[in-house]
């Protein structure tokens, strides 16, 4: 039996695609992480603090994305395909 090459791999058609939740989720914590690394990077450079409310804000509304991301997997794995 010949092992699939990684070209042949891409190629197949029966790879389990990401759903969009799960992009979605990915898309949010790497929102969060850039927005963390370009703030502190602001900071050290211009010795200024960046907008306590603009961080409180971004902060909230992806990790209340990702909160609810959350809840619904949960439900879903919960009721099952009802």
């Amino acid at each position: 039996m010949k092992v699939p090459t990684g070209i042949e791999q891409l190629k197949r058609k029966d790879r389990k695609k990401m759903s969009a939740l799960d992009k979605y989720v990915i898309f949010s914590f790497s929102c969060l992480i850039i927005f963390t690394v370009i703030v502190i990077i602001y900071q050290f450079k211009s010795d200024i603090e960046f907008s306590p409310t603009l961080i409180t804000c971004f902060f909230s509304a992806f990790g209340g994305e990702l909160l609810l991301c959350a809840m619904i997997k949960r439900l879903k794995l919960k009721r099952g395909d009802e």
